[in-house]
């Protein structure tokens, strides 16, 4: 009987010692939880082409312009499915442009704000989509056709500071810290102002008359960049 109850305790203790050296203790748990864990801070920046363009000018018939965008962002770190980005854009579009005499070029600066709802399909995909306003910061129309003078007066008078409208694309996330991206810009509101009043008085870019018209943004970009 003795033996037995010297085997049992000897059983019980092996047991004891095997599962302490395979389970961490309570402490040893909580030491490596309360361990510092890196992560981002949701901070980025980004680079990349943009293919741009206008709708509604058939009439000088409108082609893609390439030119160029760069921003930085802020998107707060999400376990969940979906997720908010803000971002800030120095955008390069416009469109190029030809008439039975002339052509041309319409090159304009935006600042552009998208506010952003991100879902996570996963941890290397995302889609983005929301609403985004515009602001003009300058503007240069090229023409083959040389003029003595601007029989326009100021560019910009003609053109909407203020634009708004939608923005959707996707996000592929390849490794922790470097991403790619495609996104869709479409306006909502008229590129140009009514103030021709129905005379037919040409616009800058050749537009023949901006009574009525109905012009707007559309732009493709193509970007990559890095999140901290």
């Amino acid at each position: 009987m003795k033996k037995i109850v010297f085997l049992l305790a000897a059983f019980a203790l092996f047991l004891s010692t095997v599962a302490q050296q395979t389970n961490p203790s309570n402490e040893q748990q909580t030491k490596k939880e309360k361990k510092p864990q890196k992560q981002q801070i949701g901070l980025g920046i980004k680079a990349g082409i943009n293919f741009s363009n206008i709708t509604n000018a058939s009439q000088i018939s409108a082609k893609s312009s390439t030119g160029f965008m760069v921003g930085a962002f802020f998107a707060p770190p999400s376990k969940g499915v979906l997720g908010y980005r803000t971002e800030f854009i120095f955008s390069r579009q416009g469109y190029d442009y030809s008439t039975n005499s002339t052509t041309g070029s319409v090159k304009l600066n935006y600042l552009l704000l998208p506010q952003l709802m991100t879902i996570n399909i996963s941890r290397f995909f995302e889609i983005d989509f929301g609403f985004q306003m515009a602001f003009l910061l300058s503007g240069k129309a090229d023409s083959s056709q040389p003029s003595s003078g601007n029989p326009y007066g100021k560019m910009l008078d003609y053109y909407n500071k203020f634009q708004y409208g939608f923005a959707g694309g996707v996000q592929i996330n390849p490794v922790r810290i470097f991403y790619i991206g495609a996104r869709y810009n479409i306006s909502l509101n008229s590129m140009y102002k009514d103030q021709s009043g129905g005379t037919g008085t040409p616009m800058p870019g050749f537009i023949p008359d901006a009574s009525g018209i109905d012009i707007k943004n559309n732009v493709l970009q193509v970007y990559a960049g890095f999140k901290f």
